[in-house]
Protein backbone atom coordinates (compact mmCIF):
# COMPACT_ATOMS: atom_id res chain seq x y z
CA UNK A 1 0.00 0.00 0.00
CA UNK A 2 1.37 3.89 -0.71
CA UNK A 3 2.45 5.84 1.85
CA UNK A 4 0.67 8.91 3.23
CA UNK A 5 2.30 11.38 6.07
CA UNK A 6 1.68 14.50 8.26
CA UNK A 7 5.45 15.96 8.84
CA UNK A 8 7.30 13.51 10.85
CA UNK A 9 5.09 10.84 10.13
CA UNK A 10 4.23 7.74 7.72
CA UNK A 11 1.40 5.74 7.50
CA UNK A 12 0.07 3.06 5.61
CA UNK A 13 -3.37 3.59 3.75
CA UNK A 14 -5.23 2.28 1.06
CA UNK A 15 -4.93 3.77 -2.25
CA UNK A 16 -5.91 7.11 -2.84
CA UNK A 17 -9.61 7.86 -4.77
CA UNK A 18 -11.51 4.89 -2.85
CA UNK A 19 -13.92 6.98 -1.09
CA UNK A 20 -17.59 6.40 -2.60
CA UNK A 21 -21.01 7.60 -2.33
CA UNK A 22 -21.61 4.07 -0.74
CA UNK A 23 -18.66 4.46 1.86
CA UNK A 24 -20.24 7.69 3.10
CA UNK A 25 -23.50 6.05 3.44
CA UNK A 26 -22.01 3.61 5.53
CA UNK A 27 -20.24 6.52 7.59
CA UNK A 28 -23.86 8.30 8.04
CA UNK A 29 -25.40 4.92 9.53
CA UNK A 30 -22.38 4.30 11.99
CA UNK A 31 -22.24 8.05 13.37
CA UNK A 32 -25.47 8.04 13.53
CA UNK A 33 -26.69 8.99 17.13
CA UNK A 34 -22.86 9.88 18.28
CA UNK A 35 -23.18 13.00 15.93
CA UNK A 36 -25.47 15.55 15.90
CA UNK A 37 -27.44 15.89 12.51
CA UNK A 38 -27.29 19.63 12.30
CA UNK A 39 -29.43 22.41 10.71
CA UNK A 40 -29.59 23.37 7.32
CA UNK A 41 -30.70 26.86 7.20
CA UNK A 42 -31.75 29.71 4.66
CA UNK A 43 -29.01 32.62 4.86
CA UNK A 44 -31.09 35.74 3.40
CA UNK A 45 -28.33 38.62 4.65
CA UNK A 46 -25.80 36.16 3.62
CA UNK A 47 -27.39 35.61 -0.15
CA UNK A 48 -27.96 39.53 -0.16
CA UNK A 49 -24.22 40.15 0.85
CA UNK A 50 -23.04 37.57 -2.06
CA UNK A 51 -25.66 38.40 -4.60
CA UNK A 52 -26.88 34.45 -4.30
CA UNK A 53 -28.96 32.31 -2.49
CA UNK A 54 -27.62 30.78 0.36
CA UNK A 55 -28.11 27.78 3.05
CA UNK A 56 -25.69 27.34 5.76
CA UNK A 57 -25.00 24.20 7.38
CA UNK A 58 -24.46 24.43 11.11
CA UNK A 59 -22.00 22.07 12.07
CA UNK A 60 -20.91 24.69 14.96
CA UNK A 61 -23.41 23.19 16.71
CA UNK A 62 -21.65 20.06 17.06
CA UNK A 63 -20.75 18.77 20.99
CA UNK A 64 -17.21 20.04 20.27
CA UNK A 65 -18.04 22.99 18.37
CA UNK A 66 -16.52 21.79 15.05
CA UNK A 67 -17.53 18.82 11.56
CA UNK A 68 -14.26 16.89 13.03
CA UNK A 69 -16.52 14.98 14.99
CA UNK A 70 -18.19 13.10 11.86
CA UNK A 71 -14.98 12.09 10.69
CA UNK A 72 -13.26 10.87 14.37
CA UNK A 73 -16.93 9.11 14.97
CA UNK A 74 -16.70 6.77 11.56
CA UNK A 75 -12.89 6.08 11.46
CA UNK A 76 -13.01 4.71 15.66
CA UNK A 77 -16.03 3.17 14.70
CA UNK A 78 -14.27 0.94 12.52
CA UNK A 79 -11.36 0.15 14.90
CA UNK A 80 -11.39 -3.91 15.21
CA UNK A 81 -11.96 -5.10 18.24
CA UNK A 82 -7.64 -5.40 18.79
CA UNK A 83 -7.39 -1.85 17.93
CA UNK A 84 -9.93 -0.71 20.53
CA UNK A 85 -8.61 -2.49 23.09
CA UNK A 86 -5.00 -1.21 22.74
CA UNK A 87 -6.19 2.49 22.41
CA UNK A 88 -5.49 5.44 20.02
CA UNK A 89 -3.54 8.14 19.50
CA UNK A 90 -3.63 11.51 17.61
CA UNK A 91 -2.03 14.68 16.74
CA UNK A 92 -3.70 17.94 16.58
CA UNK A 93 -3.87 21.85 18.49
CA UNK A 94 -7.75 22.05 17.89
CA UNK A 95 -10.95 20.64 16.61
CA UNK A 96 -9.56 17.07 15.73
CA UNK A 97 -8.02 16.76 19.52
CA UNK A 98 -11.54 17.05 20.79
CA UNK A 99 -13.43 14.85 18.24
CA UNK A 100 -11.04 12.08 18.60
CA UNK A 101 -11.04 12.36 22.73
CA UNK A 102 -14.85 12.79 23.05
CA UNK A 103 -15.85 9.82 20.98
CA UNK A 104 -12.86 7.58 22.04
CA UNK A 105 -14.78 8.35 25.07
CA UNK A 106 -17.95 7.75 24.01
CA UNK A 107 -16.69 4.18 23.11
CA UNK A 108 -14.37 3.23 26.05
CA UNK A 109 -11.09 3.30 24.11
CA UNK A 110 -8.09 4.78 25.82
CA UNK A 111 -7.30 8.46 23.81
CA UNK A 112 -4.03 10.00 23.63
CA UNK A 113 -3.91 13.45 22.24
CA UNK A 114 -0.34 15.17 20.96
CA UNK A 115 -0.71 18.91 20.98
CA UNK A 116 2.19 21.14 20.63
CA UNK A 117 3.54 22.86 23.48
CA UNK A 118 2.19 26.42 22.33
CA UNK A 119 -1.82 24.89 22.18
CA UNK A 120 -3.87 27.53 24.12
CA UNK A 121 -4.55 26.51 27.75
CA UNK A 122 -8.56 26.64 26.86
CA UNK A 123 -8.07 23.65 24.03
CA UNK A 124 -5.87 21.45 26.33
CA UNK A 125 -8.16 21.64 29.32
CA UNK A 126 -11.16 20.97 26.78
CA UNK A 127 -9.43 18.14 25.26
CA UNK A 128 -8.54 16.59 28.68
CA UNK A 129 -12.13 17.53 29.80
CA UNK A 130 -13.57 14.58 27.47
CA UNK A 131 -11.02 12.19 28.89
CA UNK A 132 -8.34 12.23 26.71
CA UNK A 133 -4.18 11.88 28.04
CA UNK A 134 -2.68 15.43 26.83
CA UNK A 135 0.66 14.91 25.93
CA UNK A 136 2.33 18.48 25.42
CA UNK A 137 5.48 18.01 23.00
CA UNK A 138 7.40 19.93 20.12
CA UNK A 139 7.21 23.98 19.14
CA UNK A 140 4.89 22.93 15.92
CA UNK A 141 2.68 20.58 14.37
CA UNK A 142 5.42 18.99 12.99
CA UNK A 143 7.21 17.70 15.74
CA UNK A 144 4.00 16.48 17.84
CA UNK A 145 3.31 14.68 14.75
CA UNK A 146 6.60 13.19 15.13
CA UNK A 147 6.32 12.14 18.68
CA UNK A 148 3.02 11.06 18.02
CA UNK A 149 3.95 8.43 15.86
CA UNK A 150 7.04 7.36 17.90
CA UNK A 151 4.36 6.96 20.56
CA UNK A 152 2.14 4.91 18.00
CA UNK A 153 5.01 2.69 17.35
CA UNK A 154 6.26 2.07 20.85
CA UNK A 155 2.75 1.88 22.46
CA UNK A 156 1.34 -0.34 19.58
CA UNK A 157 -1.33 2.57 19.67
CA UNK A 158 -3.68 3.33 16.21
CA UNK A 159 -3.08 6.91 14.60
CA UNK A 160 -6.33 8.43 13.64
CA UNK A 161 -5.05 11.19 11.13
CA UNK A 162 -6.94 14.43 10.66
CA UNK A 163 -7.37 13.89 6.97
CA UNK A 164 -5.29 11.66 5.27
CA UNK A 165 -7.22 8.39 5.66
CA UNK A 166 -10.35 7.02 3.83
CA UNK A 167 -12.21 6.21 6.99
CA UNK A 168 -12.35 9.97 8.37
CA UNK A 169 -13.00 11.38 4.89
CA UNK A 170 -16.25 9.26 4.28
CA UNK A 171 -16.97 10.52 7.46
CA UNK A 172 -16.49 14.17 7.13
CA UNK A 173 -18.64 13.34 3.83
CA UNK A 174 -21.63 12.43 5.69
CA UNK A 175 -22.09 16.21 5.42
CA UNK A 176 -22.49 16.73 2.24
CA UNK A 177 -25.61 14.14 1.78
CA UNK A 178 -26.60 15.57 4.66
CA UNK A 179 -26.71 18.84 2.96
CA UNK A 180 -28.24 17.71 -0.67
CA UNK A 181 -31.50 15.97 1.51
CA UNK A 182 -32.29 19.19 3.39
CA UNK A 183 -31.90 21.81 0.56
CA UNK A 184 -32.60 19.86 -2.44
CA UNK A 185 -32.82 23.02 -4.75
CA UNK A 186 -29.18 23.34 -4.19
CA UNK A 187 -26.56 23.82 -7.25
CA UNK A 188 -23.64 24.61 -5.34
CA UNK A 189 -21.36 23.82 -2.37
CA UNK A 190 -18.72 25.22 -0.99
CA UNK A 191 -16.47 23.91 1.80
CA UNK A 192 -13.00 24.82 3.27
CA UNK A 193 -9.67 23.37 2.93
CA UNK A 194 -7.37 22.26 5.55
CA UNK A 195 -5.92 18.71 4.70
CA UNK A 196 -8.94 18.35 2.33
CA UNK A 197 -10.92 15.32 4.04
CA UNK A 198 -13.70 17.68 4.24
CA UNK A 199 -13.81 18.61 0.46
CA UNK A 200 -12.72 15.27 -0.84
CA UNK A 201 -15.08 13.41 1.27
CA UNK A 202 -17.99 15.72 0.35
CA UNK A 203 -16.97 16.59 -3.14
CA UNK A 204 -17.08 12.60 -3.77
CA UNK A 205 -20.24 11.84 -2.26
CA UNK A 206 -22.29 15.28 -3.89
CA UNK A 207 -20.85 14.82 -6.81
CA UNK A 208 -21.55 10.74 -7.10
CA UNK A 209 -25.63 11.53 -5.52
CA UNK A 210 -25.93 14.45 -8.24
CA UNK A 211 -23.16 14.73 -11.13
CA UNK A 212 -24.28 18.31 -11.87
CA UNK A 213 -23.73 20.00 -8.83
CA UNK A 214 -20.93 22.13 -8.90
CA UNK A 215 -18.08 22.09 -6.11
CA UNK A 216 -15.80 24.29 -4.62
CA UNK A 217 -12.92 24.44 -2.05
CA UNK A 218 -11.89 27.35 -0.29
CA UNK A 219 -8.15 28.54 1.05
CA UNK A 220 -7.00 31.52 2.95
CA UNK A 221 -4.57 33.59 0.74
CA UNK A 222 -1.43 32.67 3.59
CA UNK A 223 -2.08 28.79 3.47
CA UNK A 224 -3.63 27.92 -0.61
CA UNK A 225 -1.62 24.55 -0.39
CA UNK A 226 -3.85 22.36 -1.91
CA UNK A 227 -5.09 25.40 -4.50
CA UNK A 228 -0.59 25.38 -5.40
CA UNK A 229 -0.53 21.60 -5.43
CA UNK A 230 -3.65 21.30 -7.96
CA UNK A 231 -2.34 23.85 -10.52
CA UNK A 232 1.05 21.82 -9.84
CA UNK A 233 3.20 24.58 -8.85
CA UNK A 234 5.27 24.36 -5.45
CA UNK A 235 3.91 24.74 -2.18
CA UNK A 236 4.65 28.25 -0.15
CA UNK A 237 2.44 28.99 2.78
CA UNK A 238 3.24 30.62 6.25
CA UNK A 239 2.27 34.12 7.93
CA UNK A 240 -0.55 34.76 11.16
CA UNK A 241 -4.51 33.92 10.14
CA UNK A 242 -7.79 33.81 11.79
CA UNK A 243 -8.21 31.01 10.10
CA UNK A 244 -5.83 28.68 11.50
CA UNK A 245 -7.62 25.74 11.37
CA UNK A 246 -7.39 25.49 7.67
CA UNK A 247 -3.75 26.65 8.22
CA UNK A 248 -1.99 23.80 6.73
CA UNK A 249 1.47 23.15 4.68
CA UNK A 250 1.12 19.08 3.78
CA UNK A 251 -2.05 18.73 2.71
CA UNK A 252 -3.36 14.93 2.99
CA UNK A 253 -2.25 12.72 -0.15
CA UNK A 254 -5.60 10.80 -0.31
CA UNK A 255 -7.67 14.19 -0.69
CA UNK A 256 -5.57 15.57 -2.60
CA UNK A 257 -5.47 12.74 -5.00
CA UNK A 258 -9.35 12.69 -5.02
CA UNK A 259 -9.99 16.25 -5.84
CA UNK A 260 -7.37 16.24 -8.74
CA UNK A 261 -9.53 12.95 -10.29
CA UNK A 262 -13.32 15.14 -9.63
CA UNK A 263 -11.52 18.38 -11.25
CA UNK A 264 -12.23 19.98 -8.17
CA UNK A 265 -11.17 24.06 -8.36
CA UNK A 266 -9.92 25.51 -5.21
CA UNK A 267 -10.70 29.34 -4.60
CA UNK A 268 -8.31 31.51 -2.49
CA UNK A 269 -9.57 34.30 -0.48
CA UNK A 270 -7.72 37.20 1.57
CA UNK A 271 -7.63 37.81 5.32
CA UNK A 272 -9.91 40.33 4.86
CA UNK A 273 -12.65 38.80 3.53
CA UNK A 274 -12.44 35.67 6.17
CA UNK A 275 -12.85 38.20 8.85
CA UNK A 276 -15.86 39.60 6.78
CA UNK A 277 -17.14 36.48 6.53
CA UNK A 278 -17.21 35.97 10.31
CA UNK A 279 -18.31 39.63 11.12
CA UNK A 280 -21.10 39.25 8.61
CA UNK A 281 -21.96 35.06 10.45
CA UNK A 282 -22.18 37.15 13.58
CA UNK A 283 -24.30 40.36 12.99
CA UNK A 284 -26.53 39.09 10.00
CA UNK A 285 -26.76 35.99 10.51
CA UNK A 286 -26.03 35.45 14.12
CA UNK A 287 -23.79 32.55 13.89
CA UNK A 288 -20.66 32.16 15.64
CA UNK A 289 -18.15 30.72 13.62
CA UNK A 290 -14.44 30.54 13.74
CA UNK A 291 -11.87 32.12 10.76
CA UNK A 292 -11.74 28.77 9.29
CA UNK A 293 -15.30 28.16 9.73
CA UNK A 294 -16.44 30.84 8.25
CA UNK A 295 -14.36 30.37 4.75
CA UNK A 296 -17.14 29.42 2.89
CA UNK A 297 -18.68 32.90 3.12
CA UNK A 298 -15.44 34.31 2.42
CA UNK A 299 -15.59 33.41 -1.03
CA UNK A 300 -18.52 33.95 -1.67
CA UNK A 301 -17.72 37.71 -0.93
CA UNK A 302 -14.28 37.40 -2.56
CA UNK A 303 -15.79 35.37 -5.83
CA UNK A 304 -19.19 36.67 -6.35
CA UNK A 305 -18.76 36.47 -10.26
CA UNK A 306 -18.67 32.81 -9.42
CA UNK A 307 -21.99 32.35 -7.20
CA UNK A 308 -24.43 35.36 -8.50
CA UNK A 309 -27.70 34.15 -9.24
CA UNK A 310 -27.20 30.83 -7.98
CA UNK A 311 -28.27 28.64 -5.04
CA UNK A 312 -25.33 27.90 -3.15
CA UNK A 313 -24.78 25.76 0.48
CA UNK A 314 -21.45 26.18 2.60
CA UNK A 315 -21.01 24.63 5.98
CA UNK A 316 -20.25 26.75 9.16
CA UNK A 317 -17.84 24.16 9.95
CA UNK A 318 -16.13 25.39 13.23
CA UNK A 319 -17.41 27.93 16.09
CA UNK A 320 -14.47 27.68 18.50
CA UNK A 321 -13.20 31.41 18.11
CA UNK A 322 -11.52 32.87 21.09
CA UNK A 323 -14.06 35.75 22.51
CA UNK A 324 -11.34 38.58 22.28
CA UNK A 325 -10.38 37.52 18.96
CA UNK A 326 -14.33 37.97 17.96
CA UNK A 327 -14.19 41.16 19.50
CA UNK A 328 -11.59 42.39 17.68
CA UNK A 329 -12.88 41.09 14.33
CA UNK A 330 -16.38 42.98 14.77
CA UNK A 331 -14.73 46.27 15.84
CA UNK A 332 -12.17 45.93 13.02
CA UNK A 333 -15.25 45.59 10.50
CA UNK A 334 -17.47 48.18 12.22
CA UNK A 335 -14.52 50.48 11.34
CA UNK A 336 -14.66 49.54 7.55
CA UNK A 337 -18.03 49.73 7.47
CA UNK A 338 -17.83 53.51 8.26
CA UNK A 339 -20.15 52.81 11.52
CA UNK A 340 -17.38 53.94 14.07
CA UNK A 341 -15.59 56.95 13.28
CA UNK A 342 -12.10 57.96 15.02
CA UNK A 343 -11.43 61.99 14.86
CA UNK A 344 -8.82 63.80 15.88
CA UNK A 345 -8.88 67.95 16.75
CA UNK A 346 -6.43 70.01 17.63
CA UNK A 347 -8.85 72.48 19.58
CA UNK A 348 -7.95 75.78 21.78
CA UNK A 349 -7.68 75.04 25.09
CA UNK A 350 -10.61 76.67 27.02
CA UNK A 351 -13.91 76.19 28.63
CA UNK A 352 -16.64 74.91 26.57
CA UNK A 353 -14.71 73.75 23.17
CA UNK A 354 -15.55 70.29 24.47
CA UNK A 355 -18.84 70.30 24.98
CA UNK A 356 -19.81 71.92 21.77
CA UNK A 357 -18.24 69.51 19.53
CA UNK A 358 -19.98 66.62 21.91
CA UNK A 359 -23.47 69.01 21.37
CA UNK A 360 -22.99 69.51 17.71
CA UNK A 361 -21.86 65.49 17.02
CA UNK A 362 -25.32 64.50 18.78
CA UNK A 363 -27.71 67.07 16.76
CA UNK A 364 -25.94 65.29 14.36
CA UNK A 365 -27.12 61.73 15.36
CA UNK A 366 -23.52 60.59 16.31
CA UNK A 367 -23.00 58.66 19.84
CA UNK A 368 -19.98 59.79 21.20
CA UNK A 369 -18.51 56.19 23.21
CA UNK A 370 -14.83 57.00 23.26
CA UNK A 371 -12.88 60.56 24.36
CA UNK A 372 -8.86 61.06 24.53
CA UNK A 373 -8.13 64.45 26.00
CA UNK A 374 -4.23 65.83 26.26
CA UNK A 375 -3.31 68.99 27.18
CA UNK A 376 0.21 68.44 28.57
CA UNK A 377 2.26 66.18 26.03
CA UNK A 378 0.09 65.46 22.47
CA UNK A 379 -0.90 69.29 22.06
CA UNK A 380 1.05 71.26 19.77
CA UNK A 381 1.41 74.60 21.74
CA UNK A 382 0.54 75.03 25.60
CA UNK A 383 -2.79 77.08 24.22
CA UNK A 384 -4.05 74.00 22.39
CA UNK A 385 -5.39 70.59 23.34
CA UNK A 386 -5.30 67.15 21.58
CA UNK A 387 -8.53 65.52 20.94
CA UNK A 388 -9.25 62.05 20.00
CA UNK A 389 -13.07 60.60 19.64
CA UNK A 390 -14.45 57.60 19.18
CA UNK A 391 -18.02 58.11 17.58
CA UNK A 392 -20.88 55.17 16.52
CA UNK A 393 -22.74 56.09 13.46
CA UNK A 394 -25.69 54.87 11.43
CA UNK A 395 -23.53 54.31 8.15
CA UNK A 396 -20.77 56.05 6.42
CA UNK A 397 -23.14 58.98 5.28
CA UNK A 398 -23.54 59.85 8.80
CA UNK A 399 -20.39 59.65 9.56
CA UNK A 400 -19.41 62.02 6.99
CA UNK A 401 -22.03 64.45 7.76
CA UNK A 402 -20.83 64.73 11.27
CA UNK A 403 -16.72 65.56 9.96
CA UNK A 404 -18.72 68.36 7.72
CA UNK A 405 -20.20 70.08 10.38
CA UNK A 406 -17.20 70.06 12.64
CA UNK A 407 -15.77 71.57 9.37
CA UNK A 408 -18.27 74.29 8.94
CA UNK A 409 -17.85 75.01 12.34
CA UNK A 410 -13.86 75.73 11.93
CA UNK A 411 -12.70 72.76 13.44
CA UNK A 412 -9.25 71.17 12.28
CA UNK A 413 -10.55 67.69 12.01
CA UNK A 414 -8.94 64.49 10.64
CA UNK A 415 -9.74 60.96 10.10
CA UNK A 416 -7.89 58.07 12.18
Amino acid sequence: MPSRSLPGMTLDLPAPGLVTLADVREAATRIQGAVLRTPMVPAPVIGRAAGCEVWLKLDNLQATGAFKERGAANRLALLTAREKATGVIAMSAGNHAQAVARHASLLGIRATIVMPRFTPATKVVRTESWGATVVLHGETLAEAAAHAHALALREGLTFIHPYDDPGVMAGQGTMAIEMIEDAPGLDTLVFPVGGGGLLAGCAAAALELNPGLTVYGVEVEGYPAMAQRLAGQPVAVGGPTIAEGIAVRDVGEAPYALLRSLGIEVLVVPERAVEQGVALLAEGAKVVAEGAGAAGVAALLAHPGRFAGRKVGTPVCGGNIDARALSNVLLRQLLRDGRILRLHFDIPDRPGVLADISKRISDAGGNVIEVKHQQLFGAPTVQSTELELMIEVRDAAQGNAIIAAMEAANYVVRRG
